[in-house]
């Protein structure tokens, strides 16, 4: 029994699976947690590139996100 709980332990076969999966998880949170920053960021952007006679064009879904 105590050789199987060992053998157990060891085995790694989906633990790269695991971290990207946590990874991801990671990534989506702080994108979720920093969403008004990064609308912001995208905004001014987009209007140093295109300037404001594109504004509502571009941004058109993200302009007014919903509140939280």
């Amino acid at each position: 029994m105590l050789k199987l709980i060992k053998n157990f332990i060891k085995e790694e076969d989906g633990l790269g699976t695991i971290e990207i999966v946590i990874i991801i998880a990671v990534l989506i949170a702080i994108a979720l947690i920093f969403r008004k920053a990064i609308i912001n960021f995208v905004k001014s952007i987009t209007d140093s590139i295109f300037g404001d006679d594109v504004k509502g064009q571009v941004l058109d879904g993200v302009t007014s996100p919903a509140p939280t």
